[in-house]
C-alpha cells in the first residue's frame, strides 16, 4: 500500500489528485475562459481565485475529512465545489436534485455531512429534509437570479449565509491543503436506489485522477473543448467531467435546465464541441421540433451511456451530423468504464450496420487492470461467442474505494477479486461485449432467457413510440412473459388498435416467444438521470396478475 511505497519515493512522492488539472490549467491558460453561464463569463485565473476562496471559507466549518454536501442544478458553484471541496481537504457529496425528502434526510446522516450548499430552488425540500434527521449541518445558501425566488424561499433564505457572501470571506491567497494518500476519499456518491436502498460509494482521489485522463483520451477530448452540462454533476460526478474539462484548458457552459432548444442554441451561440447524457438526452434532441433545432456548425461529439441506447437512436444522431461514442459504467465505476472504441474498418459499413456495433458497450478503458464477462459461480471467463451470458465484471484500482459504511456489501462487491456489477452480458471474438440485461432484468419464460434489452430495441425502432421498457409479468403458465411499458410520441393515439399494432410490429422482428404478450401505455418513471426506474414498473406488472389464456 502506500505506506510502504513512501520510504522508497521519499521527498519526491505526490499523491494523484484532480486538484492539479485546475492548478495547471489556471498557471498556464488564465486568460482562457473557463465558465459561461447565461451572462456571467469567468477566466481560468477567476475560477482559480473562486475555489481558493471557497476552500479557505469552508475551513472555518470542517475538519479535515469531513463531508461537505450539496444540491443544485448545473451551475457554477457545482463545478468550483468539485476542486474547493477537496482542496479544503474534505469530501464532496452531490444529491441527486429529485431525491424526495426522506432520502435526502437519510443520506445527510448517513455522510455526516457538516456543510449543506443549496440552491434557491431546493431550500424548501433541504428544511423539510432537516427537519427529519438529527444531522444539523450549517446551510449555505446558493443563489441564482435565473430562479425565481418565491415568498417562502425568501423566508428561508433570509437566515442563511449566501454563497457569494462565503467567498467573500475566504482567502484568495489559501494554501491547498493536498491529500496526504491518493487514496483518501474525494467524494461520495449516492446510488441511485432502483434496487435496494442508496449506498455511498466512495471515490479515491487517485481513481477520480486516472479516469479523468482515460475520458480525455479515450473521447479524445481536445485542448479547449467547449462543453455543454446537459448530465447531471451530480451524477458520478458528471462522469468526472468537471475535472476532465478543467485539465484540457476547456470551456464549462453551464445551464440550469436542459431542453432541446437551448442544446441547439448553445451549440450555434459558443460553438460547443461536446456534450454528455443519457440516451434519454440523445431522445430529446433528435425529437426536438423544427423550430427548435438550428443547423450544426461543425460536428458536435457526444458520449453516452447510463443505460443501453437503441441502435435506432445512435443512427438517427449520427444523420443529424452529432458523433456518438458509446460508453458503459456504474456509480461504482465512477461513470463509463467501458467504451466502444471505433475502428476505421467500421466507416464503411451501412449506418444500421454502423449504428449496432457502436450499441455495444465495447472494451475496458485503459485505467482498469481488467474488464471481462465470467461466470459469476466459477469465476470463469464464459465463452468469447457473442451467445453465451455472464456477468460483466472488473479490476483495478480505477474503481470505487467501496460503500460507506457497508462493510459486508462492499466485500460482496469485490467477491473473488473481482467488482460485480450485476450486469448480464455476451462478449464477442473481438473481446467487445454487448450489455444483455440487469440480473434482476432477465425475463424466464417458459424456460426461456428473454434479455429485455432486445426487445426493447425492437419496439423503439416503432415511428409510433418514444420510449419503452420490458419487464417480467407474473405467469401461471409461462412463468413469466414480457410486459413493454410504452410512451407514445402522440399519447392521444393509446388504446386497443395501436397495443395490437405495436404488438404485431414485434412479430415481425422476434421470435414469438420474446414478443410482448401485454403493453401499457403510459410516461416511464425515472430517476434524475435518465434510467427507467425498472423497479417501480416490476411491482406494477406483478399487480397486473397473470394474463388469461385467451390473451397467450
Amino acid at each position: 500500500m502506500v505506506a510502504d511505497i513512501l520510504p522508497k519515493c521519499g521527498a519526491n512522492y505526490a499523491p494523484f489528485t484532480p486538484i492539479t488539472f485546475l492548478q495547471r490549467t489556471a498557471s498556464v491558460y488564465p486568460d482562457r475562459t473557463s465558465v459561461i453561464y447565461g451572462a456571467r463569463v469567468f477566466k481560468w485565473s477567476q475560477t482559480f481565485e473562486r475555489c481558493h476562496r471557497l476552500a479557505s471559507a469552508l475551513r472555518s466549518y470542517i475538519t479535515p475529512g469531513e463531508t461537505v454536501a450539496v444540491i443544485a442544478p448545473n451551475v457554477p458553484a457545482m463545478l468550483e465545489l468539485h476542486f474547493a471541496v477537496p482542496m479544503a481537504n474534505a469530501i464532496l457529496n452531490t444529491l441527486n436534485t429529485r431525491l424526495d425528502v426522506p432520502t435526502v434526510a437519510r443520506i445527510l446522516a448517513h455522510s455526516e455531512a457538516k456543510v449543506f450548499l443549496v440552491d434557491t430552488e431546493y431550500l424548501e425540500l433541504a428544511q423539510k429534509a432537516l427537519e427529519q434527521t438529527t444531522n444539523k449541518p450549517v446551510v449555505i445558501h446558493i443563489q441564482d437570479a435565473a430562479y425565481r425566488q418565491t415568498s417562502a424561499t425568501q423566508e428561508i433564505a433570509s437566515g442563511l449565509l449566501e454563497y457569494e457572501e462565503l467567498l467573500n470571506r475566504g482567502d484568495p491567497n489559501f494554501s491547498i491543503c493536498w491529500p496526504a494518500d491518493e487514496w483518501e476519499a474525494i467524494t461520495i456518491n449516492y446510488t441511485s436506489g432502483t434496487t435496494s436502498h442508496p449506498k455511498g460509494v466512495i471515490y479515491s482521489h487517485r481513481a477520480a485522477y486516472i479516469n479523468s485522463l482515460v475520458s480525455a483520451l479515450d473521447w479524445g477530448v481536445p485542448q479547449g473543448a467547449v462543453y455543454l452540462w446537459t448530465l447531471p454533476m451530480f451524477h458520478c460526478n458528471g462522469w468526472l467531467f468537471p475535472w476532465v474539462i478543467t485539465a484540457q484548458a476547456g470551456t464549462h457552459i453551464c445551464c440550469r435546465a436542459v431542453a432541446a432548444k437551448a442544446v441547439f442554441d448553445a451549440i450555434a451561440e459558443h460553438r460547443v464541441t461536446h456534450l454528455c447524457g443519457a440516451p434519454i438526452v440523445l431522445n430529446m434532441i433528435y425529437s426536438a421540433q423544427e423550430d427548435e433545432r438550428k443547423p450544426l456548425p461543425h460536428r458536435v461529439y457526444v458520449y453516452t451511456g447510463g443505460a443501453p441506447p437503441p441502435a435506432v437512436v445512435l443512427a438517427r444522431m449520427e444523420s443529424m451530423g452529432f458523433h456518438v461514442t458509446h460508453g458503459y459504467g456504474l456509480t461504482e465505476t465512477l461513470g463509463p468504464a467501458t467504451v466502444c472504441a471505433w475502428k476505421p474498418e467500421w466507416d464503411s459499413l451501412p449506418l444500421e450496420e454502423r449504428a449496432g456495433l457502436k450499441a455495444r458497450q465495447g472494451v475496458g478503458h485503459m485505467g482498469l487492470a481488467a474488464v471481462d464477462v465470467l461466470d459469476p459461480e466459477t469465476m470463469t471467463p464464459v465463452p468469447r461467442d457473442g451467445k453465451t451470458i455472464g456477468e460483466v465484471m472488473m479490476r483495478g484500482s480505477a474503481i470505487m474505494k467501496g460503500y460507506l459504511k457497508e462493510t459486508e456489501l462492499t466485500d460482496e462487491a469485490f467477491r473473488g477479486g473481482w467488482f460485480h456489477s450485476g450486469d448480464l452480458a455476451v462478449i464477442y471474438p473481438d473481446n467487445y461485449i454487448s450489455l444483455k440485461d440487469r440480473s434482476k432484468d432477465i425475463i424466464i419464460s417458459g424456460g426461456e432467457n428473454i434479455s429485455s434489452i432486445e426487445v426493447e430495441s425492437v419496439l423503439f425502432r416503432n415511428p409510433l413510440i418514444l420510449e419503452a421498457a420490458v419487464v417480467a409479468r407474473p405467469d401461471d403458465f409461462w412463468g413469466e412473459t414480457p410486459c413493454a411499458y410504452v410512451t407514445l410520441r402522440n399519447p392521444s393515439s393509446a388504446g386497443a388498435e395501436t397495443e395490437r399494432a405495436v404488438i404485431d410490429y414485434c412479430r415481425r422482428s422476434l421470435p414469438k416467444y420474446m414478443v410482448p404478450k401485454t403493453i401499457v401505455f403510459q410516461e416511464l418513471p425515472k430517476t434524475a438521470t435518465g434510467k427507467v426506474r425498472k423497479n417501480i414498473l416490476r411491482e406494477e406488472a406483478k399487480k397486473l396478475g397473470s394474463l388469461p389464456r385467451s390473451r397467450l
